[in-house]
């Protein structure tokens, strides 16, 4: 089993849970099941559930009505999971600015765990 870590700025927040606040329920629901499948499985999950987008950036899935729901995500060490921020889309294709800030908060926690921030994993 993995352990989920919700990525933290170095203000405190969160926002992937900042992001899941703003969803309608039902579509929230299916993120925290979805995050619970993750965690069992990690790198196993595949489509149509998770996707690996580029340079070890993975994406979350959820479609709901017309609109697409995104977290990104990355595995640290061996068994840890860091979902770094959400977004809603309209097409199929993930803007790669998404991409570009899940790596910047990528390097950013490197560097805070580098400081020996603590991180807890993320209970669902």
């Amino acid at each position: 089993m993995y352990k989920l870590i919700f990525y933290r700025t170095s203000r405190g927040e969160e926002p992937v849970s900042k992001y899941l606040k703003t969803l309608d329920i039902k579509v929230r629901v299916k993120f925290y099941k979805l995050l619970t499948l993750l965690e069992n499985l990690g790198p196993s999950l595949k489509r149509p559930y998770a996707d690996l987008l580029k340079n070890k950036i993975y994406e979350l899935r959820i479609k709901h009505g017309s609109n697409q729901y995104r977290t990104l995500y990355f595995f640290f060490e061996r068994d840890y999971i860091v979902i770094t921020h959400g977004f809603t889309k309209k097409t199929s294709r993930v803007l790669e600015a998404e991409i570009k800030r899940a790596e910047v908060y990528r390097e950013d926690f490197q560097k805070q765990i580098i400081k020996g921030e603590k991180y807890g994993s993320k209970k669902i």
